[in-house]
């Protein structure tokens, strides 16, 4: 039932910011054609594209019914491709995923265009945020594999995080940022 709403929705008039968004994303064509769509969404990371952008444009312009339909969509891409994307997370076009495993994005999230976000990476809440309070990255922000973004901080835009970032500050602009890390070989004692 759930994919009838889908299908219906894609093809009211509340649908073109989400057309547009598979045509960048899916299709990756000047123009947007439905033969295109169905061909390309068959890669896997492309079809996870397609159903988490359908289920938060209906969760975020639909009706009620179609709001629960985009719940339920959204439950099952979990399952499916264990990213977790909340639905009231605000991403730009140009988002890219090489690799879904473990990906987890808030929905306090705000983020611009032409996002990499790569494997166990969590773009999260802290406890003591208040309601007002959001994560906000700018546009071609790419994040290494098994990095961490806490708290209400802003990254700027053209960001590179390294692989294994932990994040709990604002970064500027134009920058790159890694956690240094210190690796010690410890001798165990004769026996």
């Amino acid at each position: 039932m759930s994919y009838l709403f889908g299908l219906l929705f894609a093809l009211s008039s509340k649908s073109a910011a989400l057309r547009e968004f598979w045509r960048i994303e899916i299709i990756r064509q000047p123009t947007f054609s439905w033969r295109r769509l169905y061909t390309h969404s068959r890669n896997r990371r492309r079809n996870f594209l397609l159903w988490w952008r359908l289920a938060s444009e209906m969760y975020t312009r639909g009706n009620k019914a179609q709001r629960k339909a985009a719940k339920q969509i959204n439950d099952r891409i979990k399952a499916r491709f264990t990213t977790d994307i909340g639905l009231d997370a605000r991403i730009a076009a140009g988002l890219h995923i090489p690799h879904h495993t473990g990906v987890v994005i808030s929905d306090k999230a705000r983020i611009g265009k032409n996002l990499v976000i790569r494997q166990n990476t969590t773009i999260g809440v802290v406890k003591s945020m208040t309601s007002e309070q959001l994560i906000t990255l700018g546009d071609n922000v790419d994040i290494g594999a098994n990095s961490c973004i806490i708290g209400a901080v802003t990254i700027g835009d053209n960001v590179t995080l390294g692989a294994m970032s932990f994040v709990n500050q604002d970064i500027p602009a134009n920058s790159v940022f890694i956690t240094r890390k210190t690796s010690q070989i410890l001798l165990k004692p004769a026996e």
